[in-house]
């Protein structure tokens, strides 16, 4: 440090001055090939068009590209999404007369707001979203069907010593049986709703990934080796794999591991979170809780309800940080 002679060498062609200490026309030299050189890697500009190709089809990598969930959420029976908005608006305003309609609206007096923002959402709501989420999933999925992977086969692989049903792999779970299973890991592993939006962000990259679908023979193993990387990733004092073993007391160390070394060579080691793609799931979460009547709760904003928002808000940017390094 402090050398006025460096050692660095470099490797462009050197500029004589005249003696007007103007600088000669430079003559660029004829580039040499890759096949000249001998070098035949791919040159990253190229390894970054990639991403722009496949962009549409890794939406839990890209910000722009929409979430496989919502679409799937818009999909009902083949009748137009629009309509079935004005079928549960009607059947809404019918079931609740006017006067009596529970829904909140801000004035100029009163603001309502509910407690949920993209840094701290609400547990119980984002569990709701999620659960709702995985639902369409399986309730959409494709109909000819894909492999079904042994390490997710829950017949191959039981969370439980009672015999499943032998037509267990056709009937479709209900919204409240999926939203049950996550609320029971999350409970008693303490888990955040910021773990939940990653679960989420995680179990379309293995859909993706691995060219799968969620079915009803694999949707518990599916989420549970997604929550188990999940709440590694995110929380700083991580749930051990014998954790787990307390929660499902049937299940083993030996296949606790095994799925989650099988989950991470499927997601190809690619745990990595942006902030822009969490950002994404979770205004997408809430605009599907919406058009399913599925609303976070509303307060009128007080004083005190106020400063604290403000000081979430404050940390927003924080929270983002630490999510970009992920």
């Amino acid at each position: 440090m402090g050398n006025t002679t460096s050692c660095c060498v470099s490797s462009s062609p050197k500029l004589r001055r005249n003696t007007h200490s103007r600088l000669e026309s430079y003559r660029p030299e004829p580039e040499l090939s890759r096949e000249d050189t001998g070098c035949n890697l791919q040159h990253i500009s190229d390894r970054e068009n990639l991403d722009d190709v496949n962009m549409e089809h890794n939406p839990s990598d890209h910000p722009r590209a929409s979430t496989i969930f919502l679409s799937k959420s818009q999909t009902d029976v083949a009748v137009p999404y629009k309509k079935v908005r004005e079928k549960r608006k009607s059947l809404y305003i019918n079931h609740h007369p006017p006067g009596q309609i529970r829904r909140k609206y801000s004035s100029c007096s009163t603001i309502f707001l509910d407690d949920s923002t993209v840094s701290q959402p609400n547990l119980k709501y984002t569990i709701k979203c999620v659960a709702l989420a995985i639902y369409y999933h399986i309730k959409n999925r494709d109909a000819n069907g894909r492999v079904l992977l042994d390490i997710f086969n829950e017949k191959l692989h039981p969370l439980s010593k009672s015999e499943l049903p032998s037509d267990y792999e056709k009937h479709d779970p209900e919204q409240k049986q999926i939203y049950r299973f996550v609320r029971t890991l999350f409970s008693a592993a303490q888990l955040t709703a910021e773990c939940a939006i990653v679960t989420l962000v995680y179990l379309e990259r293995l859909l993706t990934y691995a060219e799968i679908d969620i079915c009803p023979a694999n949707w518990k193993r599916i989420v549970l080796g997604a929550i188990l990387l999940a709440s590694k990733v995110w929380d700083d004092q991580a749930v051990w794999n014998v954790d787990y073993c307390q929660i499902l007391k049937d299940i083993t160390v030996e296949d606790m591991n095994e799925l989650e070394r099988q989950f991470l060579e499927l997601l190809q080691f690619n745990i990595n979170v942006p902030s822009s793609v969490y950002a994404k799931y979770y205004f997408d979460l809430r605009s599907m809780a919406e058009a399913n009547n599925l609303s976070y709760p509303l307060e009128p904003l007080s004083r005190d309800k106020a400063q604290k928002l403000e000081v979430r808000l404050f940390f927003s940017c924080g929270c983002f940080l630490v999510l970009g390094d992920l």
